[in-house]
């Protein structure tokens, strides 16, 4: 079995991740769940996040949140 993360199999880990930061940022900031997913995919922490070389995809959602909002 191969478990090694790769950039062509990445992307199965960021939904989750995705979802639990967007639940903050409508409970934080008030907005609609459209909105924070759009304000996730617009961010710098995001375009980090997609690239397996960062190893950003290691950190839960509480730390990618602290990062986004930074």
């Amino acid at each position: 079995m191969n478990l090694n993360v790769t950039q062509q199999n990445l992307y199965l880990f960021l939904p989750s991740k995705i979802s639990w930061m967007a639940d903050m940022l409508v409970a934080d900031e008030g907005i609609g769940v459209v909105e924070a997913i759009s304000k996730i995919y617009q961010s710098e922490t995001y375009q980090k996040l997609e690239v397996e070389e960062t190893k950003m995809w290691h950190l839960g959602p509480v730390a990618l949140y602290q990062e986004l909002k930074n």
